[in-house]
């Protein structure tokens, strides 16, 4: 593994585990020493050096990539990695490629997309590339707490197992599914999101994935709904032309 200037400031870990889950989903453990007793709140992303830079910023850090995790247990930290199966990145390429034994270095946990402890109920709304965060903060809920969502996928195969032990009673989530619509500007999105029967009162909402989808969702809840822009928490991965917004 090549040497750069920063890597001091990145911790070292090895690919562990491997597994397909998915057509364009991998799930990708990563262990090491250094991965032990980290800070971790359900929602938040790590940055992963994955390939070389151009120029001095590779003799600096690399190429660094922002993905979210599916859960870490104090020492084993798991990510789930959307491939969108178009032109291939160095993120998508590492993807791809990794193995068992790799290694790789990494900044700590990150990240303000994290469950608000003063929320009324929580609604959580998104596509493939937000499910993955939202596995876990849904996992973290505690008990009795009110879930909404809106979650569209291309199709059922790309649906992750969100929940928990004891949860479905308290949670409301409406799956849709694209069949190779695009998941920009979902304007089924939002359509899904205005049908759902919301308590009265604000609570605080997530949006993340695709951006323009945000910006649409975002102005249903605060022109239609009244929603305070304080109340909702948003995360954009992606949009046509650009992924990895961080």
């Amino acid at each position: 593994m090549k040497r750069r200037l920063l890597d001091r400031m990145l911790l070292a870990a090895r690919v562990h585990t491997v597994e397909q889950r998915a057509p364009r989903l991998r799930h990708i453990a990563l262990t090491g020493p250094e991965l032990t007793g980290l800070a971790w709140q359900p929602g938040q992303h790590v940055r992963l050096q994955v390939g070389a830079a151009p120029g001095a910023v590779d003799w600096l850090v690399g190429t660094l990539r922002t993905y979210t995790v599916w859960d870490y247990d104090g020492e084993t930290l798991e990510l789930i990695v959307y491939q969108h199966g178009e032109d291939e990145g160095p993120g998508a390429g590492w993807a791809r490629t990794a193995r068992p034994g790799d290694e790789l270095r990494l900044m700590k946990p990150e990240g303000s997309l994290v469950l608000d402890p003063a929320a009324r109920y929580h609604l959580f709304v998104g596509e493939e590339t937000a499910q993955v965060a939202y596995g876990p903060m849904l996992r973290a809920l505690p008990a009795g707490q009110r879930a909404f969502g809106c979650l569209e996928v291309d199709t059922p195969d790309e649906r992750l197992d969100l929940g928990g032990p004891g949860t479905a009673a308290n949670w409301d989530l409406n799956w849709s599914f694209r069949q190779g619509r695009s998941a920009a500007s979902a304007t089924s999105l939002v359509d899904a999101v205005r049908a759902l029967d919301l308590p009265a009162e604000p609570g605080t909402a997530y949006l993340a994935g695709e951006a323009r989808t945000i910006q649409l969702v975002r102005r249903h809840l605060t022109e239609d709904r009244h929603w305070p822009r304080r109340s909702i928490r948003t995360k954009p991965f992606w949009t046509p032309g650009r992924k990895g917004m961080d």
